[in-house]
């Protein structure tokens, strides 16, 4: 066979290549463009930046809630475990309290922020008990508007939005309460929700089959949008994925963060005399679905869905009802004034009057000047 030729464009150049490469090297593949390199881009300038999540838990008391965060991060990261108190008592009103982590696994950080409610539902008239919560949610969009119309913003803004919020039903059984229909209708507006079944191990695998099946049918009947929702299935894959979770919602959940033996093996679970409730067991529980949800599958999705959709709505609200009162101040302070002067009086008029004419001849009178 005849000697191959090599093109001039793949013989390396003489000085030196694009991006520092020695004369003699390894040859350099021109025709090669590079375009799936920029995922290679976002992944290291988002692992400089890190990641921010914000989880609002909501829930009476005495629902796992500190437990499930515990468990979802296999760390410390609640109220209660972080700044315990010898003796804490039930407040008058429902609280917000909020603190933040850094989490860094396998070289990535997150920013994880818990936001508990401590006195949600646990009064005797729970009327508007959803109203501080609200408020919060709101206060967190008020703030990142007036950072983002500053003349001078940052260049990244802090974002302290709720990204997600873990509503916990009480493992009746039977249907859901009307606190939980009035909170989740009226928050389901303005935040991700995410229900759950909070102490699943209490009911046996029917009990837990029909009050998931009964508290699906109440929420399309009150028509609550919980996360996934339809109308932001962006394509037919999305649409497949989201039925499957829709199908489990609510999530029945067990939360622990005690490791016991297992067969050889060190799990979290919950220990009783007749076994031990494995948490990330399908079989016991469908925590691992939820965790998978939150943070494997879908995190980035929720973060998105807040800014573009929750987000925005607040946003366009406020911005209308500024442009409706400086609208009103202007129309209140302000006289009227005519946007034209009125045209000048005409000139008298004058009479001339000429000689007497001769007979036989006529006169004229003129007007004007």
């Amino acid at each position: 066979m005849s000697e191959a030729v090599v093109p001039d464009a793949m013989v390396s150049p003489a000085v030196g290549g694009p991006y520092g490469e020695k004369a003699g090297g390894p040859m350099l593949d021109f025709s090669y463009v590079g375009i799936d390199a920029i995922l290679e881009q976002m992944r290291r300038k988002a692992m400089k930046q890190g990641f921010e999540l914000n989880i609002m838990v909501v829930g009476q008391s005495g629902l796992g809630k500190s437990t499930l965060m515990n468990t979802l991060f296999k760390s410390k990261v609640s109220r209660k475990s972080v700044l315990a108190t010898a003796q804490e008592k039930i407040p008058k009103t429902v609280e917000i309290k909020s603190i933040s982590h850094d989490i860094e696994e396998k070289g990535v950080r997150m920013k994880l922020t818990v936001i508990d409610t401590p006195g949600f539902g646990d009064q005797i008239n729970n009327e508007n008990c959803w109203q501080p919560i609200m408020k919060f949610i709101n206060d967190q969009y008020e703030a990142y508007l007036q950072e983002e119309i500053n003349i001078n913003r940052k260049k990244r803004i802090p974002d302290s939005r709720v990204h997600c919020c873990i509503y916990f039903i009480p493992p009746t059984g039977h249907c859901l309460r009307p606190l939980d229909v009035e909170f989740m209708r009226r928050l389901s507006k303005v935040v991700n929700i995410v229900p759950v079944i909070a102490k699943a191990d209490t009911l046996t695998l029917e009990e837990r089959d029909f009050f998931k099946k009964k508290i699906r049918e109440e929420l399309r009947a009150n028509g609550i949008d919980v996360y996934p929702q339809k109308e932001f299935d962006e394509d037919a894959e999305d649409r497949m994925i989201n039925e499957k979770i829709r199908e489990m919602i609510p999530f029945a959940v067990v939360g622990s963060d005690q490791e016991y033996q297992v067969n050889g093996r060190r799990l979290l679970g919950r220990k009783t005399k007749w076994g031990t409730i494995e948490v990330e067991n399908i079989a016991h529980c469908e925590f691992a679905y939820l965790r998978d949800l939150l943070i494997r599958t879908h995190m980035q999705n929720i973060k998105d869905i807040t800014s573009s959709i929750h987000y925005e709505m607040y946003r366009v609200r406020r911005l209308n009802e500024n442009n409706t009162m400086v609208t009103l101040m202007f129309s209140n302070s302000l006289p009227f004034t005519p946007t034209h002067s009125p045209p000048p009086p005409p000139p008298p008029h004058r009479v001339r009057k000429t000689q007497t004419p001769a007979r036989g001849t006529s006169s004229s009178v003129t007007f004007g000047g």
